[in-house]
């Protein structure tokens, strides 16, 4: 049976990792890994998870299975960090939370309770998305169609052609949208466009499944569920997709959720025993150590402060990342214009550079993003960004 297997392409950011390791170049910047780095270029832990570590250790007394559903008080918390303790789907009972392995979990368990739901459903993808989504979404037997979202030429959102895109797919299908820090052009939708793709929604009838990898990232951790809250309220059915990997620190660990919204409390019943069933079906338990940390967190007003405090570092960090790009380059003499990576958010920005240039900053600059030109923001320093503008300068 081996014997009729093809190879698959390796995946084009950890083919870049790999040569990035190799490179011997003194000046190498690595801005293909979407993981948050200090300015000594190290992915710490947090704080506040060391103290919950600490107490985890202390106080666990045994690895029995927690069940596929995870631990109810990480899902109870997870539910109020993502729609706010007061949300209304929240007081009338109509959420159901289940612990995944990480937010690529949360989404193949989506996947899976959609096929569920409806054989025949379309999902549909922002142009572009995370790469991951399609082939996890293909996996499980959905088809997966495109709508416009980013202007590549203008460096901005096509929202008038989304719109128009989005008010022809009927209640069968599903639309994933990204609830913040776009993954990976940057660009978010205003508040006053999530209004109108909220309305929009609530009018056609589909099914909205939000994917949020980033919460706390981009403005802050309420702001940045704007979206989730409006939706939630305004439709009777929503999937949401949460990741604790960079807002927590917690990559290796393995740790999301997922949560089905329905029209109320009944029909969330009948949801939440579909949901267990993919689960079991799918990996039969989650992790317990990531959503023990997660919920010793925030369940401490204490380490919740620690952790806010935390998280708005490396938001900071990254939005001056940001600023600093643009700047220095200016500074070296581009006469293109690249403000709007200062006003884009989270992770990720196109740079707009034509493949050929990618490929001339990696050759000859040892400077390494996919072909693209979407760059990690996290991997520009205060040591590297003169280096890393002066490159950009010379291939542009």
């Amino acid at each position: 049976m081996l014997n009729n297997l093809t190879a698959m392409p390796a995946d084009p950011i950890l083919g870049l990792l790999t040569q990035y390791r190799e490179d011997t170049h003194p000046h190498k910047i690595d801005l293909g890994v979407g993981v948050y780095k200090d300015p000594a270029g190290h992915t710490p832990i947090l704080h506040c998870v060391k103290t919950a570590e600490k107490i985890r250790l202390e106080t666990e007394t045994t690895k029995v299975y927690i069940g596929p559903a995870g631990s109810p008080q990480f899902n109870q918390l997870m539910t109020e960090l993502a729609f706010g303790v007061d949300h209304s789907a929240i007081i009338t009972n109509r959420i159901r939370t289940v612990s995944t392995p990480g937010g690529t979990g949360a989404l193949r368990v989506a996947g899976d309770f959609i096929k569920r739901c409806n054989p025949n459903a379309v999902l549909w993808v922002s142009d572009p998305t995370w790469a991951n989504h399609i082939g996890l979404f293909e996996a499980a037997g959905i088809t997966v169609k495109t709508y416009p979202y980013y202007d590549y030429d203008n460096q901005t959102l096509k929202f008038d052609e989304m719109m128009s895109a989005l008010a022809q797919i009927g209640p069968q299908d599903v639309v994933l949208l990204h609830a913040c820090c776009h993954n990976p052009s940057g660009m978010d939708l205003t508040c006053e466009q999530w209004d109108k793709v909220v309305a929009l929604t609530k009018a056609q009838g589909f099914t909205p499944l939000i994917d949020m990898a980033y919460q706390g990232f981009g403005d802050g951790v309420d702001q940045d569920a704007y979206g989730v809250r409006q939706m939630a309220a305004a439709v009777d059915n929503m999937i949401l997709c949460s990741s604790c990997s960079k807002n927590f620190g917690l990559y290796r660990e393995r740790i999301g959720s997922c949560s089905v919204i329905a029209k109320d409390a009944h029909s969330a019943n009948i949801a939440q025993s579909v949901l267990l069933y993919v689960v079991r079906c799918l990996y039969s338990m989650p992790p317990a150590h990531g959503a023990a940390i997660v919920e010793t967190i925030l369940g401490s007003a204490e380490l919740t402060k620690q952790w806010l405090d935390e998280l708005k570092v490396m938001r900071d960090r990254i939005n001056g990342n940001r600023a600093m790009l643009v700047a220095k380059l200016k500074a070296n003499g581009v006469e293109r214009d690249f403000s709007f990576i200062a006003r884009q958010k989270g992770m990720f920005s196109f740079l707009g550079i034509s493949p050929e240039q990618v490929a001339r900053l990696q050759q000859e600059f040892s400077i390494y993003m996919v072909g693209s030109s979407r760059i990690s923001i996290a991997g520009i320093s205060e040591e590297n960004v003169d280096y890393l503008a002066k490159s950009i300068a010379k291939v542009l």
